[in-house]
């Protein structure tokens, strides 16, 4: 299987973490967001929708009008959602079976949303995060619109059928019988139990196999393992000039485990944090400059800069949005003196990007699971690294600002 693929993500991270996993396979794979001209010869193609903060109705017509533009009959669809179920997956993916259609003649479904690498599995068609229900984990407390992390009654909130096939039909001989009862109702979603890599690549085997091609749904897990059904591809390595300025950290997400990874990070003492508050950001003019001249010296200089928006105690999460576009803003003024650049959340790398007129990603490698390692597209190119805010660990940020290090000392991505 050597397929072409369009990888159509609700968030920037998502579509970086998707298409890493093809990259990582030797096949040359990009994201772009907006109204940025694509390659048609770039094999994967992962679009970031940007649609997490929508509402739902325009989240879908989003997705429909998307696949209008970019999905053709030679790419097969992968379907992004966040593993822990926030925006709107359920109203995106009913939106994607009319444009499906009109190209293929059906629309069938697999989806898949487990990561095992991240902790993130399916069981009895329910999504559990470091084994336990996500319904009691801190991101569903956070920012959940469904009533359960039950993917048959999500599914459901969009007027969608779907059959879930527990992890014994995964794992035994019947898969592919099960995928193509599954099919034979028109616009029904399998819904896939997964708790290991190996039983994803079970689910991408027997999909791939299938007569009438389905579309995969599912996060950086599932592309991983459609990413691994072909033979691994030589690509000649990224590699770009040694750069003496600094790097610039960006952790936005509310997440805790970001924000331990920030405390990680100023603890190692090679980074200067400049914590910046709601008010600052929103309401102080003054402190937006003084932000963005310490960041500017700093990183002429050479030396590594962390900015922390910190919130007091329970995070308003409405201000999400607002609070990445207005540190994007504050920001613009230091393009010129970034050396390499890391962001935790999609609306916060999505809102600095587009603001630094960046408008894609060359990926190159992955620094972990969920953590992707490209060059900028667009105004300037320079390494840059995203990550989702609620994966990885405390040390994640250090293993990030080691990586970039690398990249810029030593000219090489890979």
């Amino acid at each position: 299987m050597d397929a072409r693929w369009l990888i159509l993500a609700d968030d920037l991270t998502g579509a970086a973490d998707c298409a890493i996993a093809f990259r990582r396979r030797g096949r040359a794979a990009a994201v772009i967001w907006g109204e940025t001209a694509w390659d048609e010869e770039v094999p994967v193609l992962s679009y970031d929708a940007d649609s997490r903060g929508l509402a739902e109705a325009a989240a879908a017509q989003r997705h429909a009008a998307l696949l209008q533009r970019f999905h053709t009959a030679g790419r097969r669809l992968f379907k992004k959602i966040d593993s822990t179920l926030r925006g709107h997956p359920a109203a995106e993916i009913a939106a994607t079976l009319a444009p499906l259609r009109a190209v293929h003649g059906h629309a069938f479904g697999i989806l898949a949303p487990a990561f095992p690498g991240t902790g993130r599995t399916t069981v009895d068609g329910r999504v559990r995060v470091g084994g336990r229900p996500l319904e009691d984990t801190e991101v569903w407390r956070r920012d959940h619109r469904y009533e359960t992390a039950e993917l048959g009654a999500m599914l459901a909130t969009a007027g969608l059928a779907s059959r879930v096939l527990p992890l014994e039909t995964v794992r035994g001989a019947g898969l592919a019988g099960a995928l193509a009862e599954a099919a034979s109702v028109p616009d029904r979603i399998a819904v896939c139990d997964a708790e290991t890599d190996d039983d994803l690549s079970r689910i991408a085997e027997a999909g791939l196999a299938m007569d009438a091609a389905p579309f995969f749904i599912g996060s950086a897990g599932l592309a991983h393992a459609l990413a691994a059904s072909a033979p691994p591809q030589g690509l000649d390595p990224v590699r770009i000039g040694p750069d003496g300025r600094g790097a610039l950290f960006v952790v936005g997400s509310m997440a805790d485990i970001s924000r331990a990874g920030a405390r990680r990070l100023v603890a190692e003492g090679a980074v200067l944090h400049l914590p910046v508050t709601p008010h600052t950001l929103l309401a102080d003019a003054d402190g937006r400059a003084g932000l963005a001249a310490q960041v500017a010296e700093r990183l002429a200089a050479g030396g590594d800069v962390l900015v922390e928006i910190v919130l007091a105690g329970e995070p308003d999460m409405s201000l999400g949005l607002r609070l990445a576009h207005a540190l994007a803003d504050a920001l613009a003024s230091v393009a010129g003196e970034i050396g390499a650049l890391a962001a935790t959340g999609g609306e916060t790398a999505a809102a600095l990007l587009t603001r630094l007129e960046i408008r894609g990603i060359h990926l190159a490698d992955e620094i972990e699971p969920g953590v992707s390692l490209g060059l900028t597209l667009g105004r300037f190119s320079i390494p840059i690294a995203t990550k989702a805010g609620a994966f990885g660990d405390a040390d994640s940020l250090v293993r990030i600002r080691d990586r970039l290090r690398k990249a810029r000392t030593e000219g090489s991505l890979t």
